[in-house]
């Protein structure tokens, strides 16, 4: 039975509607002037140099609220305990919190009844005599129920503070001395992070550097140089044989090259010599075996719902308010109020690893894999990967801390990048195939390399062949040059802006971008259970990554392609109108997705793939 004309023209027409209303931008504010060219070498750093001393100044407001909520639950916890129970409760907070050096419990008189303390630096005559006058200060504020927060000083070679915070009946009050080490980790962090140094020969290895289209040797003496170079191991071989190779084969190789060392993800072998140089292994391999290909073995570093509801989420988490500016610029409160996630949908952080104690991620975490060390736990010994994971998964409404963008989403943690904050294509590429083994349906890498390696392409096919979103980072180099894994068109790129939705001074740019997020300044967990505020485009990629991790919670039934159309649709429109190499096709807005994805099958723009989709899987059923 045919229906009437008019329900075909009524369907077009709302389809036509649904379609526009997707495409429209959420904003009418004017659009952003982007940073047109890159700028000079001087002015890229002094850039950089600004947004350091931005992002340490932030991490030192992080940590002192932080301070602040550690020592109000001790007068808590105090007011409730037994003296050795609350003894054995402060052991315990320094034991996981390494910053917190000293404690003095003091009653109302101001006599000290319980005093925690250790080691920290002996510093100078001058420097221990700051200290006691700060503790004094403190000492004298508290009895007159008033907190106390010293500035800044130096004890040796780090700098602490002191604060003191009394109870709201008055009868307690608590003083600590707080390590500020976090400070220096940021700094120097952020000068890898931004690329404000060229890449240092860290670790067992050698590094080269070369040009990532001609593969020309080049010289990396400024971060500036990094956009034009793409660092590799230079004793090193990454190889795909046109033919399997036997076992007379691989003993013939590992007798010319003189080497033990012969490693196999897949397909792809990798090489390393003790005598030959990668253009001496590039020979040998040309004239002896003829591969399908050769290429260096490169390194990446880290890149640093249902019926509308307007009601805003605000959780109680004490640093989301004052701190986490990204979350309500991508309306992720109002996001929530349809979908928090679900803990069958995981998201892989592909990184440094993560900080496995961390409190503000307990319960979040899965037990994940290291690459660099198979037989260990993948920990982090760099911070990167503690806060991309934070910003994804961060617990939310629990008073402490910071809130992630998904309330439920598990984390996934696979440690590919070593404590120099780089890893090569092999460990990358085996990361990304143990996610795609082991329930990913969402990948994160905040990592990248100006260099199309082969082999680490294959490795995203593979992922990308089993359904999973895949996420990158583009770089921080403002350049134009394409960064890889971010660049491969199974990826997602993602760029970066700043809290004024302008594209952040150091984010890379390109035809190949798809969307931004938020970048610059972004709180979110560290090592050691602190905070820090770090930025650079590794930062504004998990923020898409936890998107798509919504998404696939919200609706399942959605392909990976599906959820990348969608996240590239559902957004606010920045720049030039529609698709532009500076800001993509704009900023992610998280409302707006979910609400596009709410429905209980596939949004209607994707009906025709979503019912082949299913048409397929209803053939392969009843054709094996």
């Amino acid at each position: 039975m045919s229906r009437p004309k008019w329900i075909n023209w009524a369907i077009a027409a709302g389809a036509g509607a649904l379609a526009l209303t997707l495409l429209l931008p959420t904003s009418n504010r004017p659009a952003p002037e982007p940073s047109a060219m890159p700028d000079a070498p001087h002015e890229e750093h002094a850039n950089k140099q600004r947004l350091k001393v931005q992002d340490v100044k932030a991490t030192d407001l992080l940590t002192r609220m932080d301070a602040r909520q550690h020592l109000s639950t001790m007068l808590e916890k105090s007011a409730t305990m037994s003296e050795a129970e609350f003894g054995r409760y402060i052991q315990d907070v320094q034991h996981t919190h390494e910053h917190i050096r000293s404690i003095d419990v003091l009653d109302t008189k101001g006599s000290t009844s319980k005093h925690f303390a250790k080691a920290s630096g002996e510093g100078s005559k001058v420097e221990q005599q700051k200290l006691e006058h700060s503790l004094n200060l403190a000492k004298k504020a508290v009895m007159k129920r008033k907190s106390f927060e010293s500035s800044s000083f130096p004890l040796g070679k780090e700098k602490y503070f002191v604060m003191g915070v009394p109870s709201k009946d008055g009868k307690k009050a608590v003083i600590a001395l707080f390590s500020q080490n976090v400070l220096n980790a940021v700094e120097q962090h952020q000068r890898k992070n931004l690329r404000m140094i060229p890449y240092p020969r860290e670790g067992k290895f050698k590094i080269e550097s070369v040009h990532p289209d001609t593969l020309n040797e080049v010289t990396v003496k400024t971060g500036h140089d990094n956009a034009n170079a793409s660092h590799f191991y230079e004793n090193e071989i990454v190889i795909r044989f046109r033919q399997e190779p036997g076992e007379r084969d691989m003993r013939i190789i590992k007798s010319d090259l003189r080497t033990q060392s012969a490693r196999k993800l897949g397909y792809t072998y990798v090489f390393r010599s003790e005598h030959m140089n990668y253009e001496q292994l590039h020979s040998y391999f040309e004239r002896k075996w003829n591969p399908l290909y050769m290429e260096p073995h490169y390194m990446y570093l880290t890149n640093e719902t249902a019926a509308e509801q307007t009601d805003v989420t605000i959780p109680n988490d004490i640093l989301f308010t004052d701190y986490q500016w990204n979350l309500p610029a991508i309306e992720t409160n109002r996001g929530w109020n349809i979908t928090k996630g679900k803990e069958d949908v995981i998201v892989a952080v592909v990184d440094t690893g993560v900080d496995l104690n961390h409190p503000d991620l307990k319960g979040k975490l899965l037990e994940g894999y290291n690459v660099v060390d198979p037989k260990t736990k993948p920990l982090d010994d760099v911070g990167h990967g503690t806060h991309v994971a934070g910003i994804i998964g961060a617990i939310v409404n629990n008073s402490e801390g910071v809130a992630g963008m998904s309330w439920y989403n598990k984390v996934l943690p696979v440690k590919v990048l070593d404590n120099s904050g780089s890893g090569t294509t092999y460990a990358v590429a085996e990361g990304i195939i143990w996610a795609a083994d082991h329930g990913a349906k969402v990948i994160n890498m905040s990592l990248g390399n100006y260099a199309d390696a082969q082999f680490l392409h294959d490795a995203i096919k593979y992922a990308f062949d089993r359904d999973i979103v895949l996420i990158a980072a583009t770089g921080n180099d403002n350049t134009e040059r394409p960064g890889y894994p971010a660049a491969y068109p199974e990826v997602f790129a993602v760029s970066a802006t700043d809290p004024d939705m302008n594209k952040a001074s150091y984010s890379n740019y390109g035809d190949y971008v798809d969307v931004m997020a938020p970048g610059s300044s972004i709180a979110s967990t560290y090592p050691n259970n602190q905070y820090a505020a770090l930025s650079g485009t590794s930062m504004a990629s998990p923020h898409v990554a936890a998107l798509a991790g919504l998404i696939r919670s919200l609706n399942p039934d959605l392909t990976n392609t599906e959820v990348m159309d969608l996240m590239r649709q559902s957004v606010i429109d920045l720049g030039d109108p529609g698709h532009d190499k500076y800001y993509g096709y704009g900023q992610v807005d998280v409302y707006k997705a979910l609400q596009a994805a709410s429905s209980n099958s596939a949004p209607l723009q994707f009906w025709p793939q979503h019912v082949r989709q299913q048409m397929d899987n209803t053939m392969k059923k009843y054709t094996k």
